[in-house]
């Protein structure tokens, strides 16, 4: 990282340096382009060659002066043929003899503009620009206008570390040091102070460290640019120290290791907030799983007390049911009754007088008929009792027709009494299924109930009951009533067609429900001609299957 930062920045300073020595060239080009204009306007004044012909100079020196304000030269001379200063921009030089001057007699050789370069007194030196003035052959004098390049100097000084102006003898003869004035290059950067232990130790630890330097001016590493300048073969060379490499670099290298920091203590902070939210979360997302256990249980337990009131209000619905249906049969029942009651009534009649009359085995034939009646009596009674008990407690092997019998006795005076036409068609072997005779005829008693109140207002009333198997057990219940108007909602708890105080309409809800605790389902169905059909499917009785096939 050190080393790549170090040569982009010393590229970036070189590019640096080699553009303000660009602008530097131009300024210098652009001032000696200015100055040298002024001794051909000069020589073509005819206010300054009337002054030479007359030798009259008495307003010469403020026109100069009045020139130098508007051009902006260092300084102006009008000198005579003889070499006399006769006219100044600095009136302390009127007077005096310039014929010696390379300037003077130069420009007396030639009708083109001398470019001349003079060391001064000072150790420094000056650029003047100087042209004979003629009038077709004959020389009148001579103008001299100076160039001011010394405030380049300053300039430069305030820029870059060190810069010089070279000609094309490759001597300087502009430089920000001024011991460098006069001398060439090699000569320039050889003086320098002898170096200090400390220096050279530094020095070579710098030199080890990084890029070797241009060379070194004042015993500093620094990176050397060159242009030239379009005037003469004159080059411009310039110094740049490192130390603004090194505190580019430095600068650069502490921002992005402040960055790494930044990052890192960033990739802290988020890294430890993410476990925070993290823990803060488990510990929201235990207590929340806490709470939602507890109400979990809290309803599995209030959904096994109402599963549990469930099955009691069920069976207790289906105990109503029956008991319904009994309080219904309960007139015919007595109707049915009361026949055996009168007709025993009849034959103990006939008994008293056939034993008065001592014709005994008349009157044992009577007996045999009571005792009759007595059993049709008690038969009707056990299958009364029988279904009014709740059953339900344990299944068993039962067959279907024995439940249809028994439950066709019991509406034997309600089938009578509707002159309804039962066909009964039954299997000659017994058809087993495993369930619970009680709720079993509880199923058949309700079907046919209904297909008694589904053939009311129909001529020749009739019901059909078949019982097969295959596959399953299967119990069918067929009549010629007006069929069902909504088959779909037939099922439905409380939904009934009947009259209102003739049913709840619960019969056929809760027979679906027993046919499914058999393992069975109920179907139901309109029949082309006319009527519906009621069909319970019960599985069959596997092991009494086995039996009657070993």
């Amino acid at each position: 990282m050190n080393s790549w930062l170090s040569e982009r920045f010393t590229d970036t300073t070189r590019n640096r340096a080699e553009l303000r020595l660009v602008l530097y060239s131009g300024n210098i080009q652009s001032e000696l382009q200015r100055n040298s204009v002024v001794p051909l306007l000069l020589a073509r004044d005819p206010e300054l060659i009337v002054a030479l012909r007359e030798g009259n100079y008495a307003t010469t020196s403020q026109r100069l002066i009045d020139l130098q304000g508007e051009i902006g030269a260092a300084s102006i001379e009008l000198l005579d043929n003889a070499g006399r200063v006769v006219g100044a921009t600095d009136r302390v030089h009127l007077g005096k003899n310039r014929s010696g001057d390379l300037a003077f007699v130069d420009s007396r050789r030639t009708s083109d503009t001398v470019f001349m370069v003079k060391e001064l007194e000072s150790g420094g030196f000056g650029f003047s620009f100087a042209r004979s003035i003629r009038v077709a052959s004959d020389v009148l004098g001579v103008v001299v206008v100076d160039a001011d390049l010394s405030k380049f100097e300053r300039s430069w000084a305030g820029f870059a570390d060190a810069v010089a102006l070279l000609d094309s003898g490759g001597r300087i003869i502009l430089a920000t040091e001024p011991r460098w004035r006069g001398r060439s290059l090699e000569e320039a950067l050889a003086l320098r102070d002898a170096p200090s232990a400390i220096a050279r130790a530094l020095r070579a630890t710098a030199d080890w460290a990084q890029t070797p330097p241009d060379t070194f001016v004042r015993g500093e590493a620094v990176l050397r640019s060159e242009v030239r300048v379009p005037f003469r073969g004159w080059r411009l060379v310039s110094f740049t120290r490192y130390d603004s490499v090194r505190e580019r670099v430095n600068a650069a290298l502490a921002l992005v290791l402040t960055g790494f920091a930044l990052l890192l203590a960033l990739t802290f902070y988020l890294v430890s907030r993410s476990a925070w939210s993290q823990s803060a979360l488990f510990q929201r997302e235990s207590q929340d799983l806490r709470a939602l256990n507890a109400r979990l249980q809290r309803e599995i337990a209030t959904r096994l007390r109402v599963q549990k009131d469930l099955a009691v209000a069920e069976q207790t619905l289906a105990q109503s049911a029956k008991l319904a249906s009994l309080g219904e049969m309960s007139a015919s029942v007595s109707h049915e009754l009361n026949q055996p009651l009168a007709a025993m009534k009849t034959y103990l009649a006939g008994a008293r007088l056939l034993l008065k009359r001592k014709r005994t085995e008349e009157a044992l034939a009577s007996f045999q008929r009571i005792d009759g009646l007595i059993d049709r009596m008690g038969a009707i009674a056990r299958t009364l009792k029988s279904f009014a008990r709740k059953g339900g407690e344990a299944f068993a092997p039962i067959d279907l027709r024995t439940c249809l019998g028994d439950a066709l006795t019991m509406m034997e005076p309600m089938l009578r009494e509707c002159r309804v036409l039962v066909v009964r068609t039954v299997p000659p072997e017994p058809v087993m299924i495993m369930g619970d005779s009680v709720r079993v005829e509880q199923v058949i008693l309700n079907l046919v109930r209904n297909a008694v109140d589904a053939t009311r207002g129909v001529n020749a009333p009739q019901i059909d009951i078949i019982i097969s198997q295959g596959e399953t057990a299967n119990l069918t219940v067929r009549d010629n009533g007006h069929g069902i108007a909504d088959i779909d909602s037939l099922f439905e708890p409380f939904y009934t067609t009947k009259a209102a105080g003739q049913g709840v309409g619960l019969g056929l809800a809760i027979s679906s429900g027993i046919v499914g605790d058999h393992g069975g389902r109920l179907t139901a169905m309109n029949t082309p001609e006319g009527g519906a059909v009621f069909e319970a499917e019960f599985p069959i009785y596997q092991s009494e299957q086995k039996d009657a096939a070993e």
